[in-house]
Order: structure tokens, then C-alpha cells, then sequence
């Protein structure tokens, strides 16, 4: 699968728009999926909410391949890595992930706390502790069988983890080019994905206690690879024909919807006109503009809307805890109030640049903001 590196171009269009509707739908999955105003809405739209409860989850998938896709589109860029210099990119992946997650944990964490004497539901998290807090900085709370402090943040430390396998494979292809110099080091990057990937959704991902692993994931993640280096490849045909034998085999073994998510998702990115990739060739005008910005602001509104939607929740229940209005048009509010502070969060702490600085001044704050909410609640 020889290709070219890509234009940073196609960070935008169908990327775009996957991302923006995937941003849309977890936000919407999770307030389907806690909190009470969904209860209310229910009496009246069951099949809605239900749906929004089971399948809007099928949006990491989205997120999965989108990110597959994207890291073999930045390290195509790159050319042959060496240890040291992985240790640097590892280090500035994490720090992207880690400064808006802290910061959005502090506020969760103190509108949290501020509202458990008021609001009495199981959508609250349990109090924090002094190793789950320390836990949450490095990614490892799942790892170490402790609850997360805000909905979805297992889904960044798989991130990371994924992220890693990338450039951990690529070392392993470029030692096997050196030894078997037939093979370029992208074919066997393409080799080496395939095999996870099908190793991952024929095998690992049918077993649920593996789901605080990336092995659980490699095989969306890799279907974005695969899609990727399809894309550019010089015949299409054989790298198509792998993905689709891949998901029929999946299929085959454990029908499951979020394989037949990610396969959609995976083949629409391989396959689409070069001027969808472009964003040229779908929606136009105010639409492409609204999901460019979503897709800029999407991680940092999945950071910081649960926080958005315990306030929400909290105050539509105290003031109208049965009216199936008020609590539908509370939903729509905590969405459209998630994207507003998402946007700022992006602005503010997303958008500079990721500096070891700035990380321990996040640290700082959210270390302090869990020690608040602990003395709030009293077990300090």
C-alpha cells in the first residue's frame, strides 16, 4: 500500500463532518444515559431516548477510525522514526490530551460536590479520592479498577494507548524493512495493521473485560489506517477487498454494531470523492463552516459537558421534576450550553500550545480542586 505523505487538507471535509455529528451524538448518548431529564422525556418518547441510550454510543467508533485515520495522515509525514524521538511525540500527544482534560476535571469535580447535597442521583460520581485523583493525571484509573471522575474518560486513555501501538508499530515495520528489505516499511505497516486489526475485531473485541485495553480497539482504530493507506494507495482494489473481508468476517463471527459503525465509517474514508475529503463536494456554506467548527471544538466539549450536564439536570429537576417539556427543552439547553463551553474551553486552554508549563499548572489546579471537593464532602 504505497502512498504519498497527504495534504493537511484532508483534515477537513468528511473528517469534519464525522467528527461534528460524532461530537453531537456522545453528547447527546450521555444525557440519554445519566441524569433524570431523560427519565422525564422518556414517558413520552420512549424509543427516542432508548435509542439515544444504546446506540449514540456508537459515535467512538466514529472517533476511533477518525483517529486511526488521522495518525497514519500525520506520521506519513514524518519518515523514519527512532526511539528517542517517539518518547517526544508520545510526550506531546499526551499533554494535548491531559491540559483540557484537567482542566474540565476541576470544574466536574467541584460541580459535583456542590450539588450532591442537593441532587440525589447516581449519575453523580462517588467522592474522589487521593489515588483516584492521581490516577486520572496519568490515565490509569480504569487500569487500577477506580471510577472515573466525569463520563468517557476511560475513552482518552485508550486514545493514548492506541497512539502508542501507532508508533510502536512503525518502529516494528521499519526493523523488518532492514531485515526483509522486499517489503517497504508501508507494506509492512499495511501487513502488521491488518493483523491487528483482525486479530482485534475477530477475537479481542468480542471479550468485554478487555474494554479497559486498546487491544479492544485496535480494530476500529486500525480500520482508519487501513482506510488511510487505501486512500493512497496506487490500486485500490486489494486494500478494499481486505477491509471487506475483515468486517464480513467480524460480522460473521458476532454480529455487532459498532464493527458495522466503524466498517461504514472506514470505507466512506477510503473511498470517498477526493473533493469530499476536500470539503468541497457535500454540504456547503454555513453547514461546512458548523461542522469545521465542531470538529475543531469536539474533544473539548467531550471533556467538559458532563459537568454542563449535572447543573442542567439539577436545576430542571428541582424546578420541574415531571414536566416532560421543560425537561426536553432542558436537554436541548445542556447540549447547546455543553458546545458554548466546549468552544471557550478550546480557546482557552485546547488551543495554546501543549508546554510542559502549562500542564502543571492545570495539575496544580485540578489536584486543588479535588482536595475542595473532598473537604466539601468531608473526607479530607
Amino acid at each position: 500500500m504505497e502512498h504519498p505523505s497527504p495534504p493537511d487538507t484532508e483534515r477537513a471535509g468528511l473528517l469534519e463532518i464525522f467528527k461534528g455529528l460524532g461530537c453531537l451524538f456522545i453528547v447527546l448518548h450521555h444525557l440519554a444515559f445519566y441524569g433524570p431529564m431523560a427519565d422525564v422525556v422518556a414517558q413520552a418518547w420512549p424509543l427516542w431516548v432508548a435509542w439515544l441510550s444504546e446506540h449514540g454510543r456508537l459515535a467512538v467508533q466514529v472517533f476511533l477510525v477518525c483517529g486511526g485515520y488521522l495518525t497514519a495522515n500525520s506520521l506519513a509525514k514524518l519518515g523514519p522514526l527512532a526511539r528517542d524521538p517517539i518518547w517526544g511525540l508520545v510526550r506531546r500527544r499526551y499533554l494535548r490530551l491531559a491540559i483540557p482534560l484537567l482542566a474540565a476535571l476541576s470544574l466536574t469535580v467541584l460541580v459535583t460536590e456542590l450539588l450532591r447535597p442537593f441532587f440525589d442521583h447516581d449519575s453523580l460520581s462517588p467522592p474522589p479520592e487521593f489515588w483516584q485523583t492521581l490516577a486520572h493525571v496519568f490515565f490509569v484509573q480504569h487500569l487500577w479498577g477506580m471510577d472515573g471522575l466525569s463520563a468517557g474518560v476511560w475513552y482518552i486513555a485508550i486514545d493514548l494507548q492506541l497512539y502508542v501501538s501507532a508508533l510502536l508499530l512503525m518502529l516494528v515495520a521499519q526493523r523488518a524493512q532492514v531485515i526483509f528489505p522486499q517489503w517497504s516499511v508501508k507494506a509492512w505497516l499495511g501487513s502488521l495493521w491488518f493483523v491487528l486489526a483482525a486479530a482485534s475485531l475477530w477475537w479481542w473485541n468480542r471479550h468485554s473485560e478487555l474494554e479497559d485495553l486498546n487491544l479492544y480497539f485496535l480494530g476500529a482504530y486500525g480500520l482508519g489506517w487501513l482506510a488511510h493507506a487505501v486512500r493512497h494507495a496506487k490500486s485500490h482494489s486489494i486494500g478494499v477487498t481486505a477491509m471487506v473481508l475483515l468486517g464480513a468476517v467480524a460480522w460473521w463471527l458476532e454480529p455487532r454494531w459498532r464493527v458495522a459503525t466503524a466498517f461504514c465509517v472506514a470505507i466512506g474514508l477510503a473511498g470517498a470523492p477526493k473533493a469530499w475529503m476536500m470539503g468541497t463536494g457535500q454540504i456547503g456554506g454555513m453547514g461546512r463552516q458548523a461542522m469545521g467548527w465542531l470538529s475543531r471544538v469536539s474533544y473539548s466539549v467531550f471533556v467538559v459537558h458532563f459537568a454542563v450536564s449535572l447543573l442542567v439536570n439539577a436545576a430542571v429537576t428541582y424546578w420541574w421534576p415531571t414536566g416532560v417539556w421543560f425537561n426536553a427543552l432542558g436537554m436541548l439547553v445542556s447540549l447547546v450550553l455543553s458546545l458554548g463551553a466546549g468552544a471557550w474551553l478550546y480557546e482557552l486552554v485546547e488551543k495554546p500550545p501543549p508546554t510542559g508549563r502549562r500542564w502543571w499548572v492545570w495539575a496544580e489546579v485540578y489536584i486543588a480542586s479535588t482536595l475542595l471537593a473532598m473537604l466539601i464532602n468531608g473526607t479530607l
